[in-house]
Formats: structure tokens, sequence, C-alpha cells
């Protein structure tokens, strides 16, 4: 699988990300860093918890980091998730956590089978 092939299935926008970052190199480097990140987990503890101000700050990491390295499936769905949350809708947020939940593991997939195909 080729990191546009990833992006293909995460949907993602390739053209943007290359764009913005001007090397394959540095947008491999960046995407498999992505599922390292903590905030997803802290996302769904901070839920779980009803931390909602907690819960805020890491769906807007996640929504940032989405938006940098061009993620749009999941840049669109955690931006949803982050204006609830700002709100302070704890309920709109937990029905918009699902297409969360979907985009992510889509995602995760999706760069598992790249790293897969280059041996990382």
């Amino acid at each position: 699988m080729t990191i546009e092939q990833c992006y293909d299935a995460l949907g993602g926008d390739y053209a943007d990300v290359i764009g913005r970052l001007k090397s394959e190199r540095l947008v491999q480097k960046f995407v498999l860093k992505f599922t390292s990140d903590g905030s997803y987990r802290l996302l769904k503890d901070s839920l779980a918890e009803g931390n909602v101000e907690e819960a805020f700050r890491a769906a807007h990491t996640i929504k940032g980091m989405c938006q940098n390295l061009s993620f749009t499936r999941l840049a669109k769905s955690s931006s949803a998730l982050t204006e609830a949350l700002r709100a302070g809708d704890a309920e709109g947020a937990k029905a918009l956590v699902p297409a969360v939940d979907e985009d992510y593991a889509l995602t995760v997939q999706a760069i598992a089978g790249f790293a897969d195909s280059i041996g990382a």
C-alpha cells in the first residue's frame, strides 16, 4: 500500500497534505506517529468519566492533528464533537461519538495497513 492509497482508505486528502508538508517522507513520518498519540484514549476515558472539559481538549487535539494531516473524514467528525463539547452539550456530544469511533477505527486500520506494507 502506498501513502496515497492509505489516504484514500482513511478518507483523507493526500494532495492537500503533500502541498502543506512538501515531502512524502514527512507525511509518512507524521501519519505513522498518529496512532501513538493518546488523545483518542483520553477522549474515551474523559467521556466515560463525564469530564466534558478534558473530553473537549482531547477532541480538539484530534481535530487539529487531522486537519494538519488532511485526514478529512476524521477531521469532520471530530470537529463536530469538539464544537458540541465546547458548547458544554454532553448529550449532543454522546450522539456524535459513534461517528468519531468509526472514523478513528477506519483511520487506524488504514495506517496499520500502510505500516505493514512498508515494514514499519
